[in-house]
C-alpha cells in the first residue's frame, strides 16, 4: 500500500522516507496518506477479525457477530445523530460510535438474560435491535442537510480515506491492550464452546467470562468503527477462514485477527485500483461478505439450526 497510488515509488524510496529522509513529492504522499491509510486498515482489520471470532466462537453460530447482531448499527446511529444533527467534531463522533456500540450490547445482553443467559434469544435480540437501528439511521439521513448528507454516507460506507495518525492512537492502544488480555481468556473460550453447563462443570465462571469477552471485544470492535466506519462483514468472515487456514481445535484469535487484516487490506486496494471509480474498502468487503452469508443461512437452513 505505501507504494501503489496515482504515483509509484521504488522500495528504496519508500524505506528512505520511512527512516526520516526528506523527499519531495514521496515524503508527503507516503507519511501523510498512505502511512496512516495502511496502518488504519492494519489495526481496525485485527479488531474486526477477532472480536468476530469471539462472538461466533463464544456464542456458538456463526451467525453471532457484530455486523449481523446490532453491535456496529449502534455504532453507526450514533455518529450519524452527531453528523446529521449535532454537526459534531470527528473526535466527538468517534466517540459517540464508541459509546453507542457499548450501549447497544448492554441492552442486548440485559434482554437476553431472563432466568438464565440464552444464545438464541441473544442472537434475535440482536438482529431486532439492529432492524431499529438501521431504520432510525436511514431517518436521520432522510432529515439531514445537503451538506452533513456526504459526510454521513462516506462514514456509513466503511473507509480508510482521510485517515490521520493522530486518530488512530485509541485504535492502537485497544489493540494493543485488550488482545493480550482476549488471548488469555482463550483457553476458557474454548470451554465455552463446549456448551453452558459443561462449562460450569469444568470450573469456568461463565457469566463473568462472558462478560470479560464481550466488553472486551465490544470496546476493540466500537473503536475500530469509530475509527474506520463499519467495514462490512470483516468480522463476519474471519473468523470461519481462519478456522479453514489453521484448523479448529485450539483458539484462532491471532489467526482470525490477521485474516482480517488481509481482507482489509486486500479489498482496499481492490477498491482502489480495480475499477474506473474508486470505491470505499466497505463496499468491496460488503461484495465479498453478502454471497458467504446467503451461503450461511441456506446451509444452517438445510441443517435445520434456523
Amino acid at each position: 500500500m505505501l507504494l501503489l497510488g496515482n504515483t509509484i515509488y521504488p522500495i528504496k524510496d519508500v524505506i528512505r522516507v520511512l527512516s526520516g529522509e526528506e523527499l519531495k513529492g514521496a515524503s508527503f504522499a507516503i507519511n501523510t496518506i498512505r502511512l496512516p491509510r495502511m496502518l488504519a486498515g492494519l489495526f481496525a482489520g485485527f479488531a474486526f477479525g477477532i472480536a468476530g471470532y469471539v462472538f461466533q466462537t463464544m456464542l456458538r453460530n456463526p451467525l453471532a457477530n457484530p455486523n449481523v447482531i446490532g453491535i456496529t448499527s449502534g455504532s453507526s446511529a450514533a455518529a450519524v445523530f452527531f453528523i446529521t444533527v449535532l454537526h459534531s467534531s470527528r473526535a466527538l463522533v468517534s466517540v459517540a460510535a464508541v459509546v453507542g456500540g457499548l450501549v447497544t450490547v448492554v441492552v442486548m445482553y440485559l434482554f437476553s438474560r431472563g432466568k438464565a443467559f440464552s444464545i438464541g434469544r441473544l442472537i434475535l435480540i440482536g438482529i431486532g435491535i439492529q432492524a431499529m437501528l438501521d431504520a432510525v439511521i436511514s431517518y436521520l439521513l432522510l432529515i439531514s442537510s445537503q451538506q452533513d448528507l456526504p459526510a454521513a454516507i462516506r462514514w456509513l460506507s466503511g473507509s480508510l480515506n482521510g485517515a490521520q495518525m493522530k486518530e488512530l492512537l485509541p485504535l492502537v492502544i485497544a489493540v494493543c491492550m485488550l488482545t493480550p488480555f482476549l488471548v488469555i481468556l482463550g483457553k476458557q473460550l474454548s470451554i465455552l464452546e463446549l456448551g453452558e453447563q459443561t462449562a460450569s462443570s469444568l470450573g469456568v465462571a461463565t457469566d463473568k467470562t462472558r462478560v470479560a469477552l464481550i466488553v472486551s471485544s465490544v470496546c476493540m470492535i466500537a473503536i475500530a468503527t469509530a475509527t474506520t466506519g463499519p467495514i462490512a462483514f470483516v468480522s463476519f468472515l474471519a473468523g470461519p477462514i481462519a478456522n479453514r487456514l489453521v484448523g479448529i481445535g485450539f483458539s484462532n484469535l491471532i489467526p482470525a485477527g490477521l485474516v482480517g487484516v488481509n481482507l482489509v487490506l486486500a479489498a482496499d486496494l481492490i477498491g482502489q485500483f480495480a475499477f474506473e471509480y474508486r470505491f470505499p474498502v466497505g463496499v468491496i468487503t460488503g461484495i465479498l461478505g453478502a454471497p458467504y452469508l446467503i451461503y450461511l443461512l441456506i446451509r444452517m437452513n438445510r441443517k435445520g439450526e434456523l
